[in-house]
């Protein structure tokens, strides 16, 4: 079995795009520029009526492994899709981007392939329609042990926390991983799915985990205090390495008793959609290449700000030339 650098696991979404008219959404019953969790019955309405869509392979820490992957480190990626059109589209265009897509597509009764519909109004709104499907019945027995126990890094999605399969396979992942001298951590993914799972997630942070990746909002949750500082001490107290984004105040970075903080340069962002979760592919193909905490968050923010540039939630430039540029790489 192969060792790799840097294994994600987390919903595997397919984003279906096509653009709208506000008359459109209205017309839908489709609420502005948010994100709605929606049943099959009304995802399959909504794919239905899209014109001139676009596919492409999506969910946050896909989206993350998929950018790491292609700053030149062996990466893949455990989701779960079924065997349907949507899922061997997702399963394919996975591989395609340099990213092994451990299990095969699922065949049988099980549920569809996730899919998220997401409508581009023209004044760039992203109105953002998802069925959870399949994904969210990700288990221990869609982790294979000789993966999960050699890889260099392993990154969690917090939105699978949902369901208690999830959380055990996670559980089990990460003490495979650790077990193989790995280094496992998790992207927070969402305040909501913390404050559901409090307890669940400081109890993994704290026993199974290496690091932790999350915005200021995600942070907060956490300890249940506005106060960041507050949050940021008593997150480190518990995790070796503690990540926390700032928009456009920067990042944070606290291992033990070192503390680093990046500034980064505002910029108006086109589309703000994956900026967190491409910090993340810059900063873990850092970790994963052996650069110290600062280059690593500079390696982030620089993939950050490529993505926020265009429409999309992947990188459109050669990030590897980009960083050579910036003195990076």
């Amino acid at each position: 079995m192969k060792t790799y650098q840097i294994v994600g696991i987390g919903n595997a979404v397919v984003d279906v795009i096509s653009q709208c008219d506000d008359s459109f959404l209205d017309h839908m019953g489709i609420e502005k520029g948010i994100m709605q969790l929606i049943e099959r019955d009304r995802g399959e309405v909504l794919y239905g009526a899209m014109e001139g869509r676009v596919q492409t392979p999506g969910g946050s820490v896909a989206n993350t492994i998929a950018g790491a992957g292609a700053l030149g480190i062996d990466a893949a990626f455990i989701g779960r899709v079924h065997d349907d059109a949507l899922g061997r589209f997702y399963a394919d265009a996975m591989n395609e981007d340099g990213v092994d897509f451990v299990n095969p597509p699922v065949p049988g009764g099980e549920l569809p392939t996730s899919r998220s519909m997401i409508f581009v109004s023209p004044d760039g709104e992203r109105s953002m329609n998802t069925y959870l499907g399949i994904s969210s019945e990700l288990s221990s027995a869609d982790v294979p042990n000789e993966v999960a126990g050699q890889t260099q890094i392993m990154f969690l999605e917090g939105y699978l926390f949902d369901k208690d399969k999830g959380k055990t396979a996670f559980m089990e992942a990460a003490r495979d991983c650790r077990k193989g001298g790995g280094k496992p951590g998790i992207a927070i993914s969402d305040p909501f799915c913390v404050e559901r799972h409090r307890a669940d997630f400081l109890s993994l942070i704290e026993n199974e985990l290496e690091f932790v990746i999350g915005n200021e909002a995600e942070i907060r949750s956490l300890f249940e205090t506005e106060d960041l500082e507050e949050a940021l001490a008593k997150t480190a107290a518990i995790c070796p390495l503690v990540v926390c984004t700032r928009s456009g105040d920067g990042v944070s970075v606290i291992a033990g008793e070192t503390r680093i903080d990046v500034p980064v340069t505002k910029v108006v962002p086109v589309d703000a959609t994956g900026a967190g979760d491409q910090f993340a592919a810059g900063f873990l193909f850092g970790l994963a290449t052996g650069r110290d905490l600062e280059t690593c968050a500079k390696i982030g923010n620089v993939c950050a700000a490529e993505v926020i540039s265009h429409i999309g939630p992947r990188p459109e430039k050669d990030m590897r030339a980009v960083l050579q540029a910036e003195g990076l790489l």
